[in-house]
């Protein structure tokens, strides 16, 4: 079965090209031109993705992204304006899991969709040694399940991704390119902002004091690493 895919943008002339990208590249594609019919088709329908622009009518992408990260993981791709870079932050910090910026390629959207897909597609893999365990940091990596010295604690599937790539070798130094890449298939240079934004929000979950990060740690300009706590 093909995955299915939600388009969200009131540009006729975008929805139609990325639309005939992603049905070429073999998704199932609806759409929806609006924040309200957004709202109520992701919630009616089972998708995969959702390709969501942040400037939309009746109600905003941000609070669309904001209200379905609420009740559920689906991955969200953000649409975006090149000089928008504050909605871009707010985007991912409510939990969207990759932007691109327009004007874009469709080549560069339907990779991104690709890789958040194959990202999801490893983490639903059972592996060998499912269950991992970084201080008192516990993965299932089965039932997609974290518990923070014995309290269950709710990640994004990228938030989960990030924190099982970290966890699968404590104490070593991850860069930010290594991360995205890894995760997102992305090398942009601007797509380490958004490496350093799910950072963010991962250490809201997993750090008593998220300003004071003990067990997530910044290597100067290097990277990040997981270390036992």
């Amino acid at each position: 079965m093909n995955e299915r895919i939600l388009v969200v943008d009131d540009e006729p002339a975008i929805v139609d090209a990325v639309v005939y990208a992603l049905r070429r590249d073999g998704f199932e594609v609806d759409t929806a031109v609006d924040g309200r019919e957004a709202l109520e088709a992701g919630r009616a329908g089972s998708y995969d993705v959702l390709v969501l622009d942040l400037m939309l009518p009746e109600i905003s992408g941000l609070d669309v992204c904001r209200m379905l990260r609420a009740e559920s993981d689906v991955p969200i791709v953000m649409l975006t304006a090149r000089d928008a870079e504050v909605d871009r932050v707010l985007g991912l910090e409510l939990g969207a899991d990759d932007y691109v910026t327009k004007p874009f390629s469709t080549a560069e959207l339907v990779s991104r969709v690709r890789a958040i897909l194959r990202r999801r597609e490893l983490d639903r893999t059972p592996a060998q040694g499912a269950i991992v365990r970084v201080g008192g940091l516990e993965l299932d990596l089965v039932r997609h399940r974290v518990r923070v010295d014995g309290r269950e604690v709710e990640l994004t599937a990228s938030e989960l991704s990030l924190l099982s790539l970290l966890a699968s070798a404590p104490d070593r130094v991850f860069a930010r390119r290594e991360i995205m890449q890894h995760l997102w298939n992305s090398t942009f240079v601007g797509s380490e902002r958004a490496c350093d934004i799910h950072v963010s929000n991962l250490r809201r979950k997993i750090e008593p004091d998220p300003a004071r990060p003990k067990r997530l740690l910044t290597v100067r300009s290097a990277g990040y690493k997981l270390v036992p706590v």
